[in-house]
């Protein structure tokens, strides 16, 4: 009898403190924060959905249009996972899904359609190990994760899938950017992670979060050995926010002695706000460095080594963006931008067309390239960029942007007059012998984009 009355006390305990889980009501991590004015942010502060209770939709589309005052005849971009072609109306994104949540339970998706679900993923070595065409597999969505939320201190999460990256701070949705063309030091960093993350919020004020992934923006992995890497958020006030992504992971395709690491620090402070305002009504800036390096396998980080050790390989680099809204915060303009080199060129994002050195699709074994862009050790890369814009935000879904764009490189990068394609243009065109890809060491162009997030 006392054995039986032991077992049905456990059960009702168990049965209590299920129901006092399920019926306290959910903590919000960072829970009135003002996060709508920082760059790689959802600027709204509140949506048409709010009383769903079990799922949250959610769609964004990226419309562009860029001019390249080097007109290549090919109207190919090369550097940027925001663009893919000039002098062309492109959709660069469109994205749907949402969010859902039942007694804890809780996941996400969203899909990715347009040039963005092509530009991102072939930067992705990891497809060619093994079979089943990860690149395929994946490409059509940007987030997928399912898992479980605690309502322990301000919240614990623990999801896994696909999510997104922070690494560099802009967001991978361009609605949330303060520009439109990222700096090197968020283009050259990744935008998503596939793997397991735990995010746990001992205040209304901070998140620290563990991951343990497949690589480095990569589907699949390289080597055995996972990704590993955390992030430390805090914001102690509506206009402050400090934040670090530290990772380690062996990256280098079928070399398992060398390892990376990377370190991104971002700084925001919102020193002016005055929301009512019909001249200046709000002011904000954000920084941003990073700094990592590689070593093993012929090369040795921050120095140069002998004939065994190898060159230096490392990364390192800055952005800064100052913003200012106007009229209520239905007008913006924006200016800064950023440096970075490169020494063998491991995170330089890669050129396209002729001038590829990824796989040829066809023919794994050769480059898609017939004059492949160099990635050797010790090779140099560095470069900086401008830019400066203009957005019209008459509703909180919907931005209309304006933006020039200036980046350079110390060697010959950017798709200049000839293009990266053919003499022509087309890929249906034969290559002469004399025939080179036509890469120069700067760029200037003009963003003309509509933005929209409901």
């Amino acid at each position: 009898m006392k054995k039986w009355s032991i077992i049905l006390l456990l059960y009702i305990t168990g049965t209590n403190l299920f129901a006092q889980e399920i019926s306290a009501p959910e903590k919000v991590p960072f829970d009135g924060i003002d996060q709508t004015w920082q760059n790689g942010s959802d600027r709204r502060d509140s949506s048409l959905f709010n009383k769903w209770k079990y799922f949250m939709p959610c769609i964004m589309m990226d419309v562009n249009y860029s001019y390249s005052f080097n007109n290549p005849i090919d109207n190919t971009v090369v550097g940027s996972t925001a663009l893919a072609r000039d002098n062309e109306i492109q959709l660069s994104a469109l994205h749907f899904g949402g969010d859902f949540s039942f007694m804890g339970a809780r996941a996400r998706i969203m899909t990715q359609f347009g040039t963005r679900s092509i530009v991102v993923p072939r930067n992705d070595y990891s497809p060619y190990r093994g079979q089943y065409q990860l690149a395929d597999v994946y490409r059509y969505l940007s987030e997928a994760y399912i898992g479980y939320h605690f309502n322990k201190w301000n919240g614990v999460n623990i999801d896994a899938g696909m999510f997104m990256s922070y690494i560099g701070l802009n967001s991978y949705y361009q609605p949330e950017n303060w520009e439109y063309q990222a700096s090197f030091t968020s283009d050259n960093t990744p935008w998503f992670f596939n793997g397991i993350r735990l995010q746990l919020f001992p205040s209304g004020h901070l998140k620290v979060e563990g991951w343990i992934i497949n690589g480095w923006q990569s589907y699949g992995s390289f080597n055995s050995m996972p990704g590993i890497g955390f992030n430390i958020t805090w914001m102690p006030n509506s206009n402050l926010k400090l934040l670090t992504n530290d990772y380690y992971g062996t990256d280098a395709a079928g070399l398992p002695g060398r390892k990376r690491f990377h370190s991104d620090n971002s700084f925001l402070v919102r020193y002016l706000n005055h929301p009512k305002s019909k001249g200046v009504s709000m002011m904000a800036f954000s920084l941003t460095g990073d700094i990592g390096f590689e070593t093993g396998d012929g090369v040795d980080g921050f120095k140069n080594g002998d004939s065994a050790q190898g060159p230096a390989q490392y990364f390192a680099s800055a952005m800064v963006y100052n913003r200012l809204w106007f009229l209520r915060n239905k007008l913006a303009w924006t200016i800064g931008g950023g440096y970075m080199t490169n020494p063998g060129r491991y995170l330089v994002l890669l050129p396209t067309g002729q001038a590829s050195p990824l796989p040829n699709s066809n023919n794994p074994t050769q480059t898609e390239g017939a004059f492949p862009f160099t990635t050797n050790p010790g090779d140099q890369f560095q470069g900086w960029d401008c830019s400066t814009n203009f957005d019209v935000m008459p509703w909180q879904c919907i931005t209309f942007r304006l933006e020039f764009v200036h980046r350079e490189s110390n060697v010959p990068y950017f798709a200049g007059r000839g293009g990266v394609t053919s003499p022509t243009g087309y890929t249906t065109t034969p290559l002469p012998p004399d025939w080179r890809p036509d890469l120069v060491k700067s760029e200037t162009r003009i963003i003309l984009a509509l933005l929209f997030r409901f």
